[in-house]
């Protein structure tokens, strides 16, 4: 018998394990619901998109007891039932019930015991859908330290749900909170769909609600209250909910205006009978003293641009010790396959096609997670909310709001976490504003590019004993771009329609310890994104260009092969490495990458460039380093001789003899790379992003126009000062 009865609860857990009750988890901006999914939830997390939006999904699998498994799903932070941005709608659909992907069981609602008056205005909307609901009260330590005492019980009873206190950053609480959750779901349907309003429904409305019951039956008054308001959205018969509307000269805004009165006349009630608070004119809190510092009208401005650039500066220097060491990782496997592999061209494609592409995937992959480590430490902390309040008139000036400030800083180090970043963005104008104009920041991949053409064309100059011409040079790249980025936005602005308005309606969190484990979490969740989703274009687009760059028409190639051949018969043996360099340079010009190259170069011959810095612009958009690289090839340089590279590019000539890099040609190329869109990445992220290819087509296409004008002009003019 016993035996038996182990199967049976075996197959139960297993049943339940395969089919989970649905748990939605809902609450206020800045409430802990955050906290409180990566509590529960742990690493057990899955990330997707809501269907039709780019609002992340994130789902995880929580064991409530022995023989009770659920899927909690968190939806976007909301205030009310009331939605105004794109996040907002997706969590109303979910609780009214239309979204199809997503029907919960119970919704698990976050209050923050430190602002319940505002907290208990979704709370008491959501009561009166007549679902099964669980309270979780957070911040319940910064309650007490701002001395409010909360009559747990007593709230309960005038609520009629159980109210459960926690502290997702200690995990205090959640064994409560998962025994309240199980006995809310096995409770018997009516102790929730007979509670009482919190308010009652207006009197004048019921004749509407009367007949559109008949549309959607089962409907408690609330939710057909709201089908009559939004039937656009939520409705299949939207037509008949207008015409009813307009039978009876339903007005929305009046309605909800009423019912928003009603419902804090009666929390102020509750809140008078469980809740003390303190003396209003007491002392000011550490988050108001702090913030008449970090928000002052010229100390907060210095403090910002001194966090920026030691967060930016922590990328470089904490990524660059694991992005060497994976870059030396493929390095020692290559070198291994190259020495056991047989000369083939599958070794070629594996060594130089395959791998070389994942290697410019992995490489990315330590500035992703140290970024999004560091910018979750920023937002744990409460300080991000402060950066976007600094820098929102400026960002709005350009059809940008404060939030974009963020992933534009982020471009400095890489342009796909920064795409990424942007997410936090409510308004989808001004979200696809930011992810169109961020490339135009340079990136770290720019860096090689710069370096190499300052150091042919600009002289070792100092003004004042301290400022290098160079310095000032590369500094000057770093502001165009950021000038055009805000100038495209500004003009982009006027093209791009959206009916939805513009708010920066900004609260400020108290600051608070980050949670490390949320880091963690986070840093795991973007690295994989990126590597997933992300690499699978890339290696696509790397197998294309190593193709193109190592194969080229039959008779050119085979005529190549045979004078190599030939000549290495005759040469003396310290003559062949530079005869292998030679071969692959000739192999690159006339391979189909190459052809290319002569064939765009009618069109980059007014910008100064020959067909070899015409294939270097086709490679490079594999990664704008590779021009490097690919001058290295051309020019039969050992890539890791910087020197020689430089003194082969800068003795270069032309067939007439002149030089190749001259001053003006110099400046253009910079000036190039500084504005096109030149990584494929890039591309890859801001399609995910956007879920079309629309969006990183015309970005392609604007970015190399602005960027070909911009270097003709600057080609041109420095010729004229130079002749």
């Amino acid at each position: 018998m016993r035996l038996l009865c182990n199967t049976f609860a075996a197959k139960l857990y297993k049943n339940l394990h395969k089919n989970p009750v649905h748990i939605a988890l809902v609450g206020n901006p800045n409430s802990g619901k955050s906290s409180l999914f990566n509590a529960l939830t742990g690493l057990n997390q899955q990330v997707g998109n809501f269907p039709g939006v780019t609002v992340d999904k994130k789902t995880g699998d929580v064991q409530l007891d022995d023989t009770h498994a659920a899927l909690l799903i968190d939806l976007p932070g909301t205030y009310s039932l009331y939605p105004r941005r794109a996040d907002e709608w997706v969590a109303y659909k979910v609780l009214m019930g239309v979204d199809e992907t997503v029907q919960p069981e119970l919704v698990l609602l976050v209050a923050d015991a430190s602002n319940l008056k505002r907290n208990l205005l979704f709370c008491s909307q959501i009561l009166d859908l007549k679902v099964p609901v669980v309270v979780a009260l957070t911040m319940t330590d910064l309650a007490k330290k701002t001395n409010i005492n909360i009559d747990i019980a007593g709230l309960e009873r005038e609520l009629g749900v159980q109210i459960i206190p926690v502290n997702p950053r200690k995990n205090k609480g959640l064994p409560a909170l998962k025994k309240a959750i199980v006995q809310t779901l096995v409770a018997p349907k009516h102790s929730f769909e007979n509670r009482a309003n919190f308010v009652p429904i207006d009197a004048a409305n019921t004749p509407l609600l009367q007949q559109v019951e008949p549309l959607h039956p089962n409907f408690v008054p609330y939710k057909a209250l709201h089908f009559v308001m939004n039937g656009d959205v939520l409705s299949t018969n939207a037509g008949a909910l207008q015409q009813l509307a307009t039978n009876h000269s339903f007005n929305s805004t009046k309605t909800q205006a009423n019912e928003i009165l009603q419902r804090f006349t009666r929390i102020r009630s509750i809140m008078q009978n469980t809740v003390v608070e303190p003396d209003p004119l007491q002392k000011k809190l550490f988050t108001e003293k702090l913030d008449n510092v970090l928000l002052h009208k010229v100390w907060g401005y210095g403090i910002l641009l001194t966090t920026l650039f030691l967060l930016f500066q922590s990328i470089f220097w904490l990524a660059q010790y694991p992005m060497d060491a994976i870059d030396n990782a493929f390095s020692a496997v290559n070198q291994w396959l190259l020495l056991h592999l047989p000369t083939a061209w599958y070794s070629d494609l594996l060594v130089n096609g395959l791998l070389a592409g994942l290697n410019g995937i992995l490489v990315f992959v330590p500035q992703i997670m140290i970024l999004f480590g560091l910018i979750t430490i920023l937002e744990d902390s409460g300080y991000m909310a402060r950066i976007s309040f600094l820098s929102d008139k400026l960002m709005r000036k350009s059809g940008l709001n404060g939030k974009s400030v963020m992933p534009m800083i982020s471009g400095f180090a890489c342009a796909v976490p920064a795409i990424m970043s942007a997410r936090n963005i409510e308004n989808q104008k001004e979200r696809l504003l930011t992810l169109l104009v961020t490339p135009f920041i340079s990136c770290s991949a720019r860096l090689p590019v710069y370096t190499i053409l300052i150091t042919l064309v600009v002289p070792k100059t100092y003004f004042l004993g301290i400022l290098s011409l160079q310095g000032l040079v590369m500094m000057a790249l770093y502001i165009l771009g950021v000038v055009l980025a805000l100038a495209s936005s500004y003009i982009g602005k006027w093209f791009i329609k959206s009916v939805e308005k513009s708010f920066f309606i900004l609260e400020l969190p108290t600051y608070r310890e980050p949670r490390w484990k949320n880091v963690l979490v986070t840093m795991v969740e973007k690295a994989k994104v990126f590597v997933v989703d992300a690499g699978k274009i890339i290696i696509v687009i790397s197998l294309i260009i190593w193709f193109t760059s190592n194969y080229g028409p039959a008779e050119r190639m085979e005529r190549i092969t045979q004078n190599y051949e030939q000549a290495l018969a005759q040469a003396p043996a310290e003559e062949h490495p530079q005869l292998e360099k030679n071969f692959a340079a000739q192999k690159l010009a006339n391979s189909y990458a190459g052809i290319m190259g002569k064939a765009i170069e009618p069109a980059i011959a007014p910008l100064g460039y020959d067909w070899k810095i015409g294939i270097a612009l086709i490679t490079s958009f594999a990664a704008r380093e590779v021009f490097v690289g690919t001058m290295a090839t051309l020019y039969s340089a050992d890539e890791e001789d910087g020197a020689g590279l430089r003194e082969k590019m800068q003795a270069a000539t032309t067939e007439n003899g002149t030089p190749v890099y001259t001053l003006p040609t110099a400046l253009s190329l910079m000036v190039f790379y500084a504005l096109a869109m030149q990584c494929m990445s890039t591309l890859a992220i801001v399609k995910r992003e956007t879920k079309t290819w629309k969006w990183p087509l015309i970005q392609l296409v604007g970015m190399t126009v602005i960027a070909y004008l911009a270097s003709w002009l600057t080609y041109t003019v420095a010729l004229a000062f130079t002749a």
